[in-house]
């Protein structure tokens, strides 16, 4: 079956074309579980005409087997793709999907209305012009109904259409759908959504989908079909200042070189002023290459390659922008950000943070507060939860050109992402710089660590340490700088019991308070190494991901990984400072090893095994590696 048009057969060369300039409208589906949201969906591409025969012979079959409508067709079975969405009857993946009317084209992400998969809803909205939040008339404004609500303002969708759904199965009562339109308009207006339309509906049975029903007189408003082809999508990304991030620097010959990647706002057109943002530097543009030849202008949306007409120094991250409005640059930000992952945010915990087409290492460095989408309260919070929407402070390791997310949904917003295991963790939007970002600077100076490094006749380097408490550590440690004193090697040891008396005595044995612990030792052990010292770090840092984080700080030419490995039962048998007995009769909780995890090495510089290498023995190795390595001469 397909779309029915005279044009079909008079000339199909005019209805190609009329198809091709048909208005393109992305919208998603949210709501709670069972509001009917795959079945809106499924009936929407029914009603258009794009079940195929074979489609509908499936979808009869599949009804009668895993449908939840009796003897009748189960639409949602269209959308439900994945096995455990048949069987459990909800939506668990993102599903997009493409319909077409005689006047425009559609395509609509149905995301699911579980709360554990919140998350995906964000990844469909993302992208969306509209949004259409289903209600089961049965039951009305739930909470999920809100989280949504909430999320879709805070994604700057600004075309809200609430489908009070389900009207069939009470008697299409007005009084209900009044009351749910308004109670819904009341948190509505609360998060700035006044302008949403309510339209009664039943998706199963079609009432109100393509055209208004019988079912329901009291209702004079538009079908949903008839509204969405007539919203009228403000092109904001059109009207916006000129903003292209460049993804790739296009060098086919050596005659050539542009600068390729997608318009995210504005137009440009050869003779433009342009300026490249972090660097500042400005030019013209020369051509914008396509492979259908050079174009005049091109806008928001389209994919080209520019050319300037200067010779400047662009990279993968950077934007192109126009010449006198600019993106601001910053390094430090204020964002609201969606907590996606499983583990709660840890604050002051790297991350990658994906910004445009630039990946740059992120930390969230203070959780301002978290919102309850239920009555919108602002509730102080020291860390976010799966699903949890909370205002942050976010910093950066380099400066990025950015707009705020109201001004720019592309150069405004960023992910988050695991950077042991790549899965996202968050998604955040840019709300503004934060003030300190533009009013600190590095300060150069003349004796650098070149000179310290020259003055102290060695290399600097940052011996770090790690393995359980009881494991030998601070022992060889402190065994190997006294070697290296005798040699003549300027060091200095780090232990982290000492440390916690000074510099880190506010912090406890949570896992926020043990990834500040190593922040702030990462940071003492960089400055110390920037003077020509070689650093000896004896901390138990049990998180991976923080070890790694320390080596990207400091730098593999400095950075020496030494595990101290130790079986848990030797090191609880060693026991020197009675800590594990403590924790087994739990007066010390959050103890490494009993009820807080170890995370071991997979590849250190180098491996101490404790039961086969003495304390001696494991310090010569040590001074023997760094020799090897240059870090000291031969001859030291």
């Amino acid at each position: 079956m397909t779309v029915s048009s005279e044009l079909i057969a008079d000339d199909i060369e005019a209805y190609l074309e009329r198809h091709a300039n048909k208005s393109m409208l992305r919208f998603i589906t949210c709501g709670s579980v069972d509001d009917g949201k795959s079945t809106l969906i499924g009936r929407l591409l029914y009603e258009s005409k794009l079940v195929f025969d074979d489609q509908l012979t499936a979808l009869e079959a599949d009804s009668r087997k895993s449908g939840t409508q009796g003897e009748g067709l189960d639409f949602a079975l269209l959308v439900d793709g994945l096995a455990a969405e048949r069987e459990q009857g909800i939506t668990i993946d993102v599903a997009y999907r493409y319909f077409t009317t005689e006047r425009s084209k559609f395509v609509v992400a149905d995301t699911p209305g579980h709360e554990q998969y919140t998350r995906n809803m964000v990844t469909g909205a993302s992208t969306a012009d509209l949004a259409v939040i289903l209600v089961d008339s049965r039951k009305g404004i739930l909470t999920q109904t809100r989280r949504h609500s909430y999320l879709v303002s805070l994604l700057g969708i600004k075309h809200v259409v609430l489908a009070v759904n389900k009207l069939d199965l009470v008697d299409y009562s007005q009084e209900v759908f009044d009351a749910i339109t308004a109670d819904y308009a009341e948190f509505a207006h609360e998060i700035g959504l006044d302008g949403f339309v309510a339209i009664p509906m039943s998706a199963y049975m079609g009432d109100n989908l393509t055209e208004r029903s019988a079912n329901t007189p009291w209702y004079s408003g538009p079908s949903l079909i008839e509204h969405l082809e007539s919203v009228d999508i403000d092109d904001a990304a059109a009207a916006a200042p000129f903003r292209m991030p460049v993804q790739w620097v296009n060098r086919p010959d050596l005659d050539f070189r542009g600068f390729s990647g997608q318009i995210v706002s504005g137009t440009v057109s050869p003779g433009d002023p342009i300026r490249v943002l972090p660097s500042g530097k400005t030019s013209t543009v020369e051509r914008i290459v396509t492979m259908g030849g050079d174009l005049d202008v091109a806008g928001a949306g389209r994919s080209v390659t520019i050319t300037l007409a200067d010779e400047i120094d662009i990279s993968r991250g950077d934007v192109l922008s126009i010449g006198d409005n600019p993106p601001a640059v910053a390094d430090q930000f204020e964002a609201c950000i969606v907590w996606m992952g499983e583990a709660p945010m840890l604050p002051e915990r790297p991350f990658l943070c994906q910004i445009g087409t630039v990946t740059v290492t992120a930390r969230i460095t203070k959780p301002k507060h978290k919102i309850n989408v239920n009555t919108l309260e602002k509730t102080a919070t020291t860390t976010l939860a799966l699903n949890e929407i909370g205002v942050c402070n976010l910093s950066f390791d380099r400066p990025v050109p950015f707009d705020p997310y109201v001004g720019n949904r592309d150069t405004g917003s960023f992910i988050l992402i695991d950077r042991l295991t790549n899965s996202t963790v968050g998604a955040g939007m840019i709300t503004h710089s934060l003030r300190r970002s533009d009013n600190i600077h590095w300060q150069s100076v003349d004796v650098d660590e070149a000179a310290h490094t020259r003055l102290k006749g060695h290399q600097p380097a940052v011996l770090w340490f790690t393995g359980l408490s009881g494991s030998g550590k601070s022992t060889i440690a402190n065994d190997v700088e006294r070697q290296l004193h005798a040699l003549g090697a300027h060091t200095y040891l780090l232990d982290g019991d000492n440390v916690r008396h000074g510099l880190n005595r506010d912090l406890g044995f949570t896992e926020a308070d043990r990834v500040e612990n190593i922040r702030r030792v990462t940071e003492v052990t960089r400055l110390m190494a920037d003077a020509g010292l070689i650093v000896l770090a004896s901390f138990i840092s049990p998180f991976e991901a923080e070890r790694h984080a320390a080596r990207e700080l400091i730098g593999d030419q400095q950075f020496v990984e030494i595990f101290v490995d130790t079986a848990l039962a030797v090191a609880e048998e060693r026991d020197p400072k009675g800590l594990y007995k403590k924790a087994r009769r739990g007066e010390l909780v959050n103890f490494t090893g009993i009820d807080s995890p170890y995370e071991p090495p997979q590849h250190p510089d180098i491996h101490i095994d404790t039961s086969v290498t003495t304390t001696e023995d494991a310090a010569i190795a040590i001074i023997d590696y760094l020799r090897a390595r240059g870090t000291i001469s031969r001859s030291v």
